[in-house]
């Protein structure tokens, strides 16, 4: 994936009303192959399909729209679209499905900028406290691409969005990421749910390596935002 720059619903305007739905569907339609290439034919007609459309979306609403068809399967968020050789069938279900892939990725990268923001250190927070923020922030945003529904490659979405969350709060594209290597360490593996435990160390370690802090636990006067956290 590339920068959170690149998918930041506030950089990115998208204009959606019935009419528009109209239209990307009527796209769809017109590249779905009349008769399907199925196993037989190794897919390549749906293959083709699914492409064409990637191609359509891209030019229609923009780099930020590349992630409609990263699918659970595959260490991503969507349900509405697995791929080429599973999700286009008819023409009319094809286009469904597409308008269903296309919202629900829109839908999750604002959540994810809307969440950014709540766990974000305030500016000018001490490096002390910062921890604090750097370690709840990534024990919570692992949580969320562990329960996404994603499959085998679950801790490699894990890992891009915590990037996406670092660089939201002012740290460089090359930092931003080493430091998630570092944290990481290869401890998250595919098919497997890691425990509370595992995932609290990881974001200790996110928080110590970037503040030289360990960060502080269990202050009375953050409870209603830990509430906050773990409610959401």
């Amino acid at each position: 994936m590339q920068n959170w720059d690149d998918f930041d619903p506030a950089r990115h305007p998208f204009r959606w009303d019935e009419h528009e739905e109209a239209r990307l569907c009527t796209l769809v339609r017109e590249w779905v192959p009349p008769v399907l290439s199925g196993m037989a034919g190794w897919w390549e007609g749906e293959r083709w399909c699914e492409s064409q459309v990637d191609a359509i979306i891209r030019l229609r609403y923009g780099n930020w729209a590349q992630g409609w068809n990263w699918s659970y399967r595959y260490g991503g968020v969507i349900g509405s679209w697995v791929a080429g050789t599973d999700s286009v069938t008819t023409p009319d279900e094809t286009a469904a499905r597409v308008v269903a892939a296309l919202l629900e990725w829109r839908q999750w990268l604002e959540r994810l900028a809307q969440r950014f923001t709540e766990l974000a250190p305030p500016p000018e927070t001490p490096s002390e406290e910062r921890s604090w923020y750097l370690e709840r922030a990534c024990v919570r945003l692992v949580t969320v691409a562990l329960d996404s529904g994603a499959e085998g490659a679950w801790h490699g979405q894990a890992a891009v969005v915590l990037r996406w969350f670092l660089t939201t709060t002012g740290m460089g594209h090359a930092e931003a990421d080493q430091a998630v290597k570092t944290a990481i360490g290869g401890r998250f593996e595919s098919w497997v749910a890691p425990g509370r435990t595992l995932i609290e160390s990881v974001g200790e370690d996110l928080a110590v390596g970037l503040t030289g802090h360990a960060p502080y636990r269990d202050h009375r006067e953050r409870e209603v935002l830990e509430e906050l956290h773990d409610r959401y």
